[in-house]
């Protein structure tokens, strides 16, 4: 019974040299299994790792950016920072002005019959931009100058009539000194005379009163007609035919009052702000370097003209006019500008 017992505690032990014979090349298998486990994961630590590259080239293409963005100060390109590179001018802003603009209107209300200009029309001074309807106008100047023509023909009238009482005067004279006539007749002749030389004078009173109402209404036909006050450039057009066009506001929206607005292009000038702090370096005459916004790279010569006698309180602000040296029809009203008034070095 011991031995039974003593074989079968004898199988179930184990026999190490035979498991280091068998279980050689199974280690040999594991250790490749971990090698191959280990390229695995470092392949793919390799493959999912965030590229430095971009990093690098980010870098290089950040100097230049920088450096380019301090480099136009001195560059034709960047006409605006130019200027206060000097360091010997106080820069302003401001916009182009015209001294003489106007917006055309008639002197009387009418309706617009025709309109004659468009926007950028050159136009000469008296020149007509429109006419407004003058019908009835026209229709009581010619009852007035047919009144005047009656005024002309009663005096025609009243001088033959006085010429025919002088020739009876001097026959009745003549009889009387012979004897034919009575004084009688003579007075009565020369009452007839002196009358007529009254109504002759009422008559040519009557025909100067009349050609007067007619000169009167050609000047109000002529008001129908709205001309250019001065020589200059549309650059608005306000109405349009069959419009009402009147001097004063009347009538809400449906009445003009203006038909065009006219700019003396040759009166263009800039109006600037310069802070009030800084005012005492400015003087009338002084020499002042322009530059439009819409265009940076031109310089414009241009002087102080005058230095407006108030300030704004709210900007803390005194206006000052310039004006161009050179003129130039790429100048136009409303245009902004940056000016640089330059000091003695």
């Amino acid at each position: 019974m011991s031995d039974e017992r003593t074989s079968a505690l004898h199988s179930l032990s184990i026999d190490r040299d035979e498991g280091e014979k068998s279980g050689g090349p199974g280690w040999i298998v594991v250790i490749l299994a971990m090698v191959l486990s280990a390229g695995i994961a470092a392949a793919a630590v390799w493959f999912l790792r965030p590229e430095p590259e971009p990093v690098i080239i980010v870098e290089e293409a950040a100097a230049p950016a920088q450096s380019a963005s301090l480099s136009p100060v001195n560059s034709e390109s960047s006409s605006n920072l130019r200027p206060a590179a000097r360091g010997s001018g106080l820069v302003a802003s401001g916009y182009v002005v015209a001294r003489r603009q106007a917006t055309v209107s008639a002197e009387i209300t009418g309706r617009i019959s025709e309109v004659l200009i468009e926007e950028g029309a050159v136009v000469s001074a008296g020149e007509v931009l429109a006419r407004l309807d003058n019908e009835r106008a026209r229709l009581d100047l010619n009852l007035l100058q047919a009144q005047a023509a009656s005024a002309s023909a009663r005096i025609r009238s009243l001088i033959a009539q006085r010429d025919e009482a002088n020739t009876q005067l001097t026959r009745t004279q003549r009889l009387i000194e012979t004897g034919f006539a009575s004084e009688a007749a003579l007075t009565s002749i020369q009452s007839q005379r002196d009358s007529l030389n009254a109504q002759l004078r009422a008559a040519r009173a009557d025909s100067a009163a009349a050609q007067a109402r007619v000169a009167s209404q050609e000047d109000f036909i002529d008001r129908h007609i709205v001309r250019a006050p001065f020589a200059g450039v549309v650059i608005a057009k306000n109405a349009q035919v069959g419009e009402i066009l009147s001097p004063v506001s009347a009538g809400g929206g449906f009445t003009r009052t203006g038909v065009a607005t006219l700019v003396d292009m040759a009166s263009l000038e800039l109006e600037v702000d310069v802070n009030e702090g800084q005012i005492q370096r400015v003087e009338a005459g002084q020499t002042v370097e322009a530059v439009l916004d819409a265009y940076p790279d031109w310089r414009i010569p241009a002087r102080v003209e005058a230095i407006i006698p108030t300030a704004d309180r709210a900007r803390a602000t005194i206006q000052v006019r310039v004006a161009f040296e050179e003129r130039d029809a790429r100048i136009l009203p409303d245009m902004a500008a940056r000016v640089t008034f330059l000091e003695d070095e």
